[in-house]
C-alpha cells in the first residue's frame, strides 16, 4: 500500500479567507487535519483559522510542540508528532497539516516534515504556500513592503542589538519578527537613529484583535503580545 501524503497547508496569519484555493481544496479533501495544539486548553491559531472549513467527518489531530529552546525536548516532540502522523499515512490516508503563516517561513511544519522523512524515508510530503506575517502586516499598514530595488531583511525573534545595528547600516527595509521581548531595546536603537517615524508595529495581523501602531515616538514601553512584528522603512 502506498502511504498517504502529508500536506503542509499554509493557512495565513488569522483571517480564514487568506487560504489559497489549492490549500483549501486539499484541506477539505483530507481525512485527517493536523495542527499545533493550543496552550492551556485553548485552540491554537491554526486550528481557529481552519475550523470554519472543516466537517464533522474529518478527524482533527492536535500535535504538541513545546515553546522552548531545548533541542532535546524539541527533537522528542517532533519525533512523537511525526509518529502520530505516520499512523495515518501508513494506512494510505492523507494528512493535511494546517500551518499558520507560510509553511516555509520559520515554520514548525519544517521540523515535522524533516523528522517524518528521517524516520520514514518512504513518506511523501507536499506543501502549499501562503500569506506570511510580513506581507499581512504590510497590507494592514496599507503600504508596500518593498519597491523597486529595495533590500529587505527579516530578522527572527532571537537577534541582538548588535545584529540590528549592522543591518540598519545597509538594508532599506527591516522586519523584526516577534519583537515583543526586545521591543524596548529596539525602540532605543531606532530613536538614536531617528527612525521612529519610519517604523510601525503590527500585532496579531489580520485577526479581529489586530492592533497597528503607526507613531512610535512616544511609545517606548509597549506591552506587545508574542505575535507582533515591527517594520522599519529606511529609504
Amino acid at each position: 500500500m502506498q502511504p498517504g501524503i502529508l500536506y503542509g497547508i499554509s493557512v495565513g496569519t488569522g483571517d480564514s479567507e487568506l487560504i489559497a484555493l489549492k490549500g483549501l481544496r486539499l484541506l477539505q479533501e483530507a481525512s485527517v487535519v493536523a495542527f499545533p495544539a493550543g496552550v492551556r486548553g485553548k485552540q491554537g491559531i491554526a486550528q481557529q483559522i481552519v475550523s470554519p472549513w472543516l466537517t464533522p467527518e474529518q478527524q482533527q489531530l492536535a500535535l504538541h510542540f513545546p515553546y522552548v529552546q531545548d533541542t532535546d525536548v524539541l527533537t522528542q516532540a517532533w519525533q512523537e508528532a511525526a509518529e502520530q502522523v505516520w499512523q495515518f499515512l501508513k494506512l494510505g490516508q492523507a494528512v493535511a497539516f494546517a500551518c499558520e503563516g507560510d509553511v516555509s517561513f520559520y515554520s514548525t511544519f519544517t521540523y515535522l516534515a524533516q523528522t517524518l522523512q528521517q524516520l520514514h524515508p518512504e513518506a511523501v510530503v507536499e506543501t502549499v504556500p501562503g500569506v506570511c506575517s510580513p506581507m499581512a502586516s504590510a497590507a494592514a499598514l496599507g503600504v508596500p513592503l518593498t519597491v523597486r530595488s529595495q533590500r529587505l531583511v527579516v530578522l527572527p525573534a532571537l537577534y541582538t542589538m548588535g545584529e540590528l545595528e549592522r543591518v540598519l547600516e545597509w538594508a532599506d527595509v527591516v522586519v523584526l519578527m516577534k519583537v515583543s521581548s526586545v521591543y524596548e531595546q529596539v525602540w532605543q536603537v531606532l530613536q538614536k537613529r531617528q527612525l521612529l517615524e519610519r517604523s510601525w508595529v503590527v500585532e496579531r495581523a489580520t485577526l479581529p484583535e489586530q492592533v497597528v501602531y503607526t507613531d512610535l515616538g512616544d511609545r517606548p514601553h509597549l506591552q506587545l503580545p508574542y505575535f507582533s512584528l515591527l517594520i522599519v522603512q529606511l529609504t
